[in-house]
């Protein structure tokens, strides 16, 4: 593999089962789109990444997998999200109302709400989020379940 600049991590939920099915659903190019908490880029003092940006996916056990390129963010309050972006996810959903339900579960989870500093944190209609979508740009680790050529 070629030399190339430090790339920031492309980090899909916490490592574990979660994180892989949703690396494999990415790699598979089932997953183009993802959402998270306003809030949590906040709670980093970070910006969402610009149109463009080329980000490092990295699996459960830290190794990156592949090169991701953000191609549309978008902020918008969590009631807007719209069946596209939710179907989008990969995750199989076929409603928002069960795209949203499955997002509410991860962010009022316990972990979560430790990295926003908020043990009470409740999402609602009026909740902002950043919807980005993205693209893989390189297959990084052949060994993360990609077949050659793909």
């Amino acid at each position: 593999m070629p030399n190339r600049e430090p790339l920031k991590p492309f980090l899909l939920a916490y490592p574990g089962p979660v994180r892989d099915q949703l690396v494999a659903a990415v790699l598979s190019g089932v997953k183009v789109s993802t959402t998270g908490l306003l809030a949590e880029y906040q709670a980093e003092q970070e910006e969402p990444p610009p149109v463009g940006e080329r980000s490092a996916l990295i699996d459960s056990n830290g190794r990156e997998v592949a090169v991701v390129e953000v191609t549309e963010v978008r902020v918008l309050r969590l009631g807007d999200v719209d069946l596209q972006h939710a179907i989008d996810e990969g995750e199989g959903d076929t409603s928002v109302a069960r795209w949203r339900a499955g997002h509410e579960r991860f962010w009022h989870g316990d972990e979560m709400r430790e990295a926003l500093g908020d043990p009470e944190f409740t999402a609602d209609d009026d909740t902002l989020v950043v919807a980005e979508r993205f693209r893989v740009v390189e297959l990084l680790d052949p060994v993360a379940g990609t077949h050659p050529g793909c």
